[in-house]
């Protein structure tokens, strides 16, 4: 059976103007991209979209499935007992979902195995949920900050040590193992310009990445964080906030082969927080305001350079839940001066070369995965529309159909 699409407004994904078009589906794959409408043969399903926006699903760059608060669920801090978590962390994932998010790219796990496992249900069809690079727990080395996600029970040390670190998660079924290569000044003042590892201990877990086949995702605030983290092999390095010139130069070498994700999410929701009396909360506001300015600075500067930047901004914290992903974009026109229609191409055609389907995923393009959303109005017009779940009037993965609005489908019968 195919399903056909006519009268929509196609926003292809490559940052083009739309156009008005129809599409084909047929299995999991689009046929057929037609400025003309489509004609159904019998046991099509057709969809009039009534010239709403037909677009390529967005892609999270920096999923936290298991960080626990999102849109539908408060919990103020970052424990949960384990089958908590097991629920929360599936939860979330159909919460991405729903939000029109059809891809994300883990950034780090607060388990070892559980978006492994989590990944496992989705791809079998047992829960809904992204299409999802899994990753391990957060390495970093152990520490006494309140929130250390990374409580790895054996912290192994040195090269070698790294090298058993990447080894095991890959032999988990690990896709992508994420290491803190700085510290993080909105826990701990100052902590963004320290580097947690040596050169050598991330040279080793380069070599080991590229061994076991699975990718390095970095947090890197501080210059040297950020060429090490480029030196060392890492497929795409956060925040950068502190890049200086040569760090833009090695990052501008390995263009082809590196993404960026500055983060800007969590800052502004640090920002806009309104805590609770008992919770201070100045020393993170502080931070961010400087991490604002810094990146306001940087993103024009990798740009210029042609790197490729993507948006993702740290959901799953209390103040900054999962679910309010798209919320980004916005962010990215405000503060970055993105038009609407680059930075829906950063979350759909460059989320689909981070998550190495560059050849068959985030573009609206014959032989491409149908992984398709139905948006009431005009995202390319404003952005902030895709931020309420309601506006997404159809939303398809790999061509089936997710959500569909009551009367948006019509089968076709001679």
């Amino acid at each position: 059976m195919r399903t056909i699409i006519n009268n929509a407004r196609i926003f292809d994904g490559t940052g083009a103007a739309s156009f008005a078009g129809s599409v084909c589906i047929s299995g999991e794959r689009i046929t057929e991209v037609s400025e003309l409408p489509i004609t159904p043969q019998s046991d099509d399903q057709v969809i009039d979209a009534q010239g709403m926006t037909l677009m390529p699903g967005l892609c999270e760059a920096h999923a936290h499935l298991t960080w626990p608060t999102s849109v539908e669920k408060f919990v103020p801090g970052m424990y949960l007992p384990p089958e908590e978590l097991a629920l929360t962390a599936a939860r979330n994932a159909r919460i991405l979902l729903d939000h029109g998010f059809t891809s994300a790219y883990s950034a780090g796990a607060l388990s070892k195995k559980l978006e492994i496992s989590l990944n496992e249900h989705i791809v079998s069809g047992g829960m809904p949920g992204p299409r999802l690079i899994p990753s391990s727990v957060e390495r970093e080395p152990p520490n006494d900050s309140e929130l250390d996600p990374g409580k790895v029970e054996d912290h192994q040390h040195g090269p070698e040590g790294m090298k058993a670190f990447v080894k095991e998660c890959a032999e988990m079924g690990a896709k992508a193992v994420k290491f803190l290569i700085s510290g993080e000044s909105a826990l701990k003042p100052g902590a963004s310009h320290e580097l947690l590892y040596s050169d050598e201990e991330l040279m080793a877990a380069g070599e080991q990445a590229r061994e076991s086949d699975v990718w390095l995702t970095g947090h890197a605030h501080a210059a040297e964080a950020v060429k090490i983290g480029v030196k060392s092999g890492f497929r795409i390095l956060y925040h950068c906030t502190y890049a200086d010139d040569e760090a833009i130069d090695l990052l501008a070498s390995r263009k082809d082969d590196i993404f960026i994700a500055p983060t800007i999410g969590i800052v502004q929701a640090t920002l806009d927080a309104n805590p609770p009396p008992h919770m201070d909360m100045s020393h993170m506001k502080e931070d961010a305001a400087l991490v604002l300015e810094a990146q306001k600075a940087l993103v024009p500067k990798l740009r210029a350079r042609g790197l490729r930047l993507l948006p993702g901004g740290d959901y799953g914290f209390p103040f900054n839940p999962n679910g309010r992903n798209a919320w980004d974009l916005e962010l990215w026109v405000r503060h970055f001066g993105y038009t609407p229609e680059e930075v829906l191409h950063a979350a759909t055609e460059l989320g689909g070369q981070l998550m190495g389907m560059s050849d068959e995923l985030g573009l609206i393009k014959t032989n491409y995965l149908a992984d398709l959303l139905l948006v009431d109005g005009d995202p390319t017009r404003d952005v902030r529309i895709l931020q309420d779940k309601n506006n997404l009037k159809m939303i398809m993965k790999g061509g089936d159909l997710y959500k569909a609005s009551a009367g948006l489908v019509n089968a076709n019968h001679h």
